[in-house]
């Protein structure tokens, strides 16, 4: 089993703009490209569902970007406490001034 191969955006866009254009049967089109004929097709179906948000990027977040944002998730709660600890804090001593 070989290493699963990533096409990138402008690779995907031009494959479905030359299936459509339907110079070359999408089996002629997937063998030059080097892809399976179904994927051609769902590429389109993609592309024709998304528009432009289409092939956005990678699905999954890479391990160190998603512990960096459970990191500032931590911190955020932190700081909102510290914030509400003041606020109370400030109505306190508000309330023993004359």
């Amino acid at each position: 089993m070989g290493k699963r191969v990533r096409y990138g955006k402008e690779f995907k866009v031009e494959a479905v703009r030359l299936l459509d254009l339907g110079k070359k049967s999408a089996v002629e089109l997937a063998l030059e490209l080097g892809i399976r004929r179904n994927q051609l097709y769902k590429w389109k179906e993609q592309l024709a569902g998304k528009g432009k948000a289409a092939f956005a990027g990678p699905g999954r977040r890479p391990a160190s970007q998603e512990s960096e944002v459970a990191r500032l998730k931590r911190e955020l709660a932190k700081v909102t406490e510290e914030r509400d600890i003041l606020k109370k804090a400030v109505a306190y001593f508000a309330r023993e001034l004359p």
